[in-house]
C-alpha cells in the first residue's frame, strides 16, 4: 500500500466525487428556469445572511467637490443597522440626467480610493494607476453616474488594529472566520452591501434605475459575479480578473479567506453561478497572465456561457475579452460592450 501525506489528495478526490446537484445542464428553456430559480435559493442560503431585516437608510452627503469633468461627493448609508457604508458617487457634467449609472467594486487593496484617482498619499491621480486603472473615474468620463462603496473589510471598513497595520491591510481574515461561526460568509455580507447599493442608487433622481451595470475586478468580481447572479435589478454586468472555476483558482492555490463558501462545490462550480446573470448582458475579461485566476479554466467557463446565450436566443448579450496582461483592469473592449446596453434607453 502506497501512503500518501498530502492532504490535497484527498480534497482532489472528495471534488472529484462531489455530485454537484444543482450544475448546469441545458434541456431547454422550461428546465433552465427551474435550474436557475432552484440554484438562486440554493446560493442564498450558502452565502448567509439574506434574511436580515431592511433598515432606513438614512442617507447623507459628507462631502461634495468639483472635479475636472465631474462631481465627486462622499456619501454614506446603512447597510444593516449597525453597519454603515460610506462611498464616493461621481456625477458627470455632460450629459443630462437620469444617467446610466455603475457600481464599481474595487478590489484588494486600499479600497474605495484607489478606483476614484486619489494616490495612496492623499493625492489626486493625473493618470489611472495601479491595477484597478481608476476605473470607477473612467465611467464617469464616459458619461455614467459611478458610485464606489467601501467592501466590507477595507478601507474605513476595517478593524481599529488593522487600520494601524496600514492601508493595504484588510480585515478579511478576521469578518471571514467570524462570519463562518455564524453561518455567514464574507462574499454574502459584500453582496448584502451591493444589494443596498441598488437601494440606495433607486432613492437618488439623478439616476435612471432600469440603467444601472456592475463592475468589479478581483474581489470587487466576485462580488459583482453574485450580486448580479441574485438581484435582477442589476441590468449588465462586468467581471474582471475573476471568473474561473473554484477547482482551478480557489482550490488550487492560497487565496483570501474572504473567497470561499462552505459546501458550494457539493452544489455548483463558479460558472453555474455566472450562469445565472443570464439572458442579462454579462462581460467577461481576464489575462492569459494572470496567476491567481489560471486562463484555461476561463476559456473553458467562457465557452459554456457563450453557449447558453446562444441556447437562450440572446449570445449578442455575453462579450469576452482574453487580455495579454496579469492580474489588472482593462475594458478596452468592455466599455463599448457596456455602453451597448446601458446608454441607449430602455423601452
Amino acid at each position: 500500500m502506497k501512503r500518501t501525506y498530502e492532504p490535497h489528495v484527498f480534497l482532489e478526490r472528495a471534488y472529484k466525487e462531489a455530485e454537484r446537484r444543482l450544475a448546469l445542464q441545458w434541456e431547454g428553456e422550461a428546465q433552465w428556469r427551474r435550474w436557475r430559480a432552484a440554484l438562486t435559493r440554493k446560493l442564498r442560503e450558502l452565502l448567509g445572511g439574506f434574511d436580515d431585516p431592511v433598515c432606513p437608510m438614512r442617507a447623507e452627503v459628507l462631502e461634495r467637490n468639483k472635479m475636472k469633468g465631474y462631481v465627486r461627493e462622499k456619501v454614506v448609508f446603512q447597510s444593516r443597522p449597525d453597519t454603515s457604508v460610506p462611498a464616493w458617487v461621481l456625477i458627470p457634467d455632460k450629459g443630462a440626467p437620469p444617467y446610466p449609472t455603475m457600481i464599481c467594486l474595487h478590489g484588494h487593496g486600499r479600497g474605495k480610493d484607489s478606483i476614484i484617482g486619489i494616490a495612496e498619499d492623499g493625492t489626486e491621480r493625473t493618470e489611472p494607476g495601479e491595477y484597478q486603472q481608476d476605473f470607477a473615474v473612467q465611467a464617469v468620463r464616459r458619461g455614467y453616474l459611478a458610485i464606489a462603496p467601501e467592501q466590507f473589510g477595507f478601507g474605513e471598513r476595517r478593524n481599529a488594529a488593522d487600520i494601524k497595520e496600514g492601508a493595504g491591510k484588510s480585515s478579511c481574515r478576521p469578518i471571514s472566520m467570524n462570519g463562518l461561526m455564524l453561518g455567514r460568509t464574507t462574499i454574502g455580507m459584500r453582496v448584502w452591501d451591493a444589494m443596498r447599493v441598488l437601494d440606495y442608487l433607486r432613492s437618488r433622481k439623478e439616476v435612471d434605475p432600469k440603467r444601472i451595470g456592475c463592475m468589479g475586478i478581483s474581489g470587487g468580481g466576485t462580488t459583482t459575479l453574485f450580486a448580479a447572479a441574485l438581484d435582477e435589478r442589476i441590468a449588465a454586468a462586468l467581471v474582471s480578473g475573476y471568473l474561473n472555476t473554484f477547482r482551478t483558482s480557489i482550490m488550487a492555490m492560497t487565496h483570501c479567506e474572504d473567497n470561499y463558501i462552505p459546501a458550494i462545490l457539493k452544489w455548483a462550480e463558479m460558472p453555474d453561478i455566472a450562469a445565472l446573470i443570464a439572458p442579462r448582458p454579462l462581460f467577461v475579461e481576464s489575462g492569459t497572465k494572470d496567476g491567481i485566476f489560471p486562463i484555461a479554466a476561463t476559456r473553458a467557463a467562457i465557452r459554456g456561457l457563450r453557449q447558453l446565450y446562444r441556447s437562450l436566443g440572446h449570445v449578442d448579450r455575453f462579450g469576452y475579452e482574453i487580455l495579454d496582461a496579469g492580474h489588472e483592469f482593462s475594458g478596452r473592449k468592455g466599455w463599448p460592450f457596456l455602453n451597448r446596453w446601458l446608454k441607449k434607453q430602455p423601452r
